[in-house]
């Protein structure tokens, strides 16, 4: 009974995991649909397509009793007297599930992972912790991971904000100025939370959050940043020669 309970469960972890990937490729279809100006320029120029990463799926997390027996045993008060602000933490969390990909949904993002900060303050030390469970999806390979540390719950966090700022900078129009310099600010960020992730967060369960999975993600924003910073510097340069000479020094390399 015990191994075809686990086996429902892994099944259900995968449908989930399937069934949230499929609702975010109809979300991001329907915006292709509605926002074709973003993806058809009046520029002639064909810029690089920028890679963007998938944001780590994640269930649902209940605080309410793990907490409130921690603030019985722990602190000697009644845990029922935090009731609103343990389902506030709650509200907030799952909201953070499925955040907009625009600034809004970085800050609320932003927000939980602040919030993660004083929780561990108070709840979570080397010793003892609420030991409540954290489920994640690896972004790259959809494999669940379940740990009860925290640190695997802030660094997943950190993950979704790097990730989403990778989407908001390949989303940019790259044929003005002006989306291209968000789009160097936003993959500039991304590397920079990735790199911080790397050094600080230890004894990944998942393929995305490892150090060799991040120090490749590093690179590849460092490259996406360094293409686009070409381009501000080409944009506009078509008659300064520099197009031709380019194409001279790609025939001489050939």
């Amino acid at each position: 009974a015990t191994t075809n309970n686990k086996v429902k469960e892994t099944v259900a972890l995968e449908l989930s995991f399937v069934n949230s990937n499929l609702q975010l490729l109809k979300e991001e279809l329907e915006e292709l649909n509605s926002n074709m100006e973003v993806y058809q320029t009046d520029s002639e120029s064909v810029n690089v397509p920028m890679i963007p990463l998938g944001l780590k799926e994640t269930k649902e997390v209940d605080f309410t009793g793990p907490v409130q027996d921690f603030i019985s045993e722990h602190y000697r008060e009644d845990g029922t007297l935090y009731e609103k602000e343990i389902q506030d933490l709650m509200e907030l969390r799952q909201a953070m599930r499925t955040p907009s990909r625009n600034q809004a949904g970085l800050e609320l993002l932003m927000e939980y992972y602040n919030q993660l900060y004083y929780l561990d303050q108070r709840f979570f030390s080397a010793h003892k912790n609420p030991g409540v469970h954290f489920h994640w999806y690896d972004s790259l390979t959809g494999v669940p991971s379940s740990q009860r540390a925290l640190a695997f719950e802030k660094g997943s966090v950190l993950f979704n904000i790097g990730a989403l700022y990778t989407q908001i900078g390949a989303r940019q129009d790259r044929s003005a100025s002006a989306g291209i310099d968000t789009a160097i600010d936003a993959f500039q960020r991304a590397a920079g939370a990735f790199n911080y992730l790397k050094e600080n967060f230890s004894n990944a369960p998942s393929l995305d959050m490892s150090a060799p999975s991040l120090s490749m993600l590093v690179r590849l924003m460092v490259a996406q940043v360094q293409e686009c910073v070409f381009e501000r510097i080409t944009l506009g340069t078509q008659d300064t020669g520099l197009t031709s000479q380019l194409h001279l020094a790609q025939e001489a390399a050939q």
